[in-house]
């Protein structure tokens, strides 16, 4: 089925059709006695996801995560699974570690820059937005175009072919590239102190920043 309605959508119709969340549970209970935890967690998802608030469910969610953690060989896998249990248990920790570090962030290509920004574009939202921005990395000899079209920002570096003139072109280093896509540096302060150049219309740099969503770095693993 490649049109499969969303999680919570879907759960809710699943546990609908196999009785209600209360029969559910009571299967689920003689599965997990049964030593079944594959299956106990499959169908203690749905209920989970048509009833977050559910804390019956969580918590024999929580004993049947447990159980295949202590039963996992793979060390990635044991560490979703007792994860997953620590978070119905006592609620989303987030995620403690940064990849916004300076070492983390200098590693990246130009060119994954612009991949990780490109995902955060809210496309919808930025649907009729036209926006050319031309990125001059002046230690790298590198001159890469973003464009913002039809909900999608399309990057590539530039070579000898002749391309329409972008609204602004943006002269910098690598590292400032980085500190202002990806650590947060204000683009327009390091403008105005001269660090960083820029011969166009600066303004849609805030526009460009407008069209992009905030990851949430705290989701929550194993409910909605």
């Amino acid at each position: 089925n490649l049109w499969e309605h969303p999680p919570v959508a879907s759960a809710k119709r699943h546990v609908e059709f196999m009785g209600g969340a209360a029969d559910v549970l009571a299967k689920a209970r003689r599965s997990y006695d049964e030593g079944d935890f594959r299956w106990v967690a499959q169908v203690l998802n749905y209920v989970i996801f048509a009833d977050p608030d559910n804390t019956e469910a969580k918590a024999l969610q929580a004993d049947t995560l447990e159980q295949l953690g202590y039963g996992s060989e793979n060390g990635t896998w044991r560490n979703f699974f007792l994860m997953g249990a620590y978070e119905l248990r006592n609620g989303s920790i987030g995620t403690p570690l940064s990849t916004a570090s300076a070492d983390i962030a200098g590693a990246l290509t130009v060119e994954q820059v612009f991949d990780a920004l490109a995902l955060r574009v809210d496309g919808p939202g930025a649907w009729d937005a036209r926006i050319t921005i031309d990125w001059r990395v002046s230690d790298q000899s590198i001159t890469h175009r973003a464009e913002l079209r039809n909900g999608l920002l399309v990057h590539f570096d530039l070579d000898d072919t002749e391309f329409p003139a972008p609204d602004v072109t943006i002269t910098l280093t690598n590292r400032d590239l980085h500190q202002a896509l990806l650590a947060g540096a204000d683009l327009t302060s390091m403008i105005k102190d001269g660090s960083v150049q820029a011969d166009g219309d600066i303004a849609v740099l805030s526009a460009l920043i407008g069209h992009l969503d905030s990851p949430d770095p705290d989701f929550a693993i194993v409910t909605p």
